[in-house]
């Protein structure tokens, strides 16, 4: 018995999920833009803040120094990879399927930035007492959520996608 194919694996729902992620994704940073005071935190609850400011390298300011250039081209390298293992997968795995529409949401989001900014807009901070994680943005949960469902997928799939006859029999 063939299993159904993920949604996710038919490119025109796949990319009207990417489509709006994106839109949500521009939209809470043209937000924080217009409402946000820069590197001032908004305390919203007492273990998160909201805190506007700029990230010039990639996640966790890493290869900050690289320059846009090459930080654009390397973030289109990576959205060329994903799309393409997302192209190769099994159709019927729909936990990996979402997690690359994720992935790609994520990256389109902030190479937008990149590309007509220079810079990545962050700015969800969590935080307990003295110590603070990185300040980040919707774009960063997407691509490390989708990363940990494709994860997931590779490690549980065997028995995530068993039809209920191999289960019983």
């Amino acid at each position: 018995m063939s299993m159904k194919r993920s949604l996710f694996s038919r490119p025109r729902y796949a990319m009207a999920l990417v489509a709006i992620l994106v839109g949500i994704d521009q939209f809470a940073k043209w937000l924080t833009e217009t409402y946000l005071p820069f590197q001032q935190q908004v305390v919203v609850l007492p273990v998160f803040s909201l805190y506007r400011t700029y990230n010039e390298g990639i996640a966790f300011s890493m290869l900050t120094g690289l320059g846009d250039k090459w930080l654009l081209a390397l973030t289109l390298i990576v959205i060329a990879f994903v799309a393409f293992l997302w192209a190769r997968s099994t159709p019927e795995r729909w936990i990996s399927q979402l997690g690359f529409a994720l992935v790609v949401a994520g990256a389109v989001g902030n190479l937008i930035d990149r590309a007509m900014l220079g810079h990545v807009i962050d700015y969800l901070l969590f935080h307990a007492g003295n110590w603070y994680f990185a300040v980040f943005n919707l774009a960063d949960a997407l691509i490390s959520v989708g990363a940990a469902a494709i994860i997931i997928d590779e490690l549980f799939g065997k028995w995530l996608y068993r039809s209920t006859s191999d289960r019983t029999g």
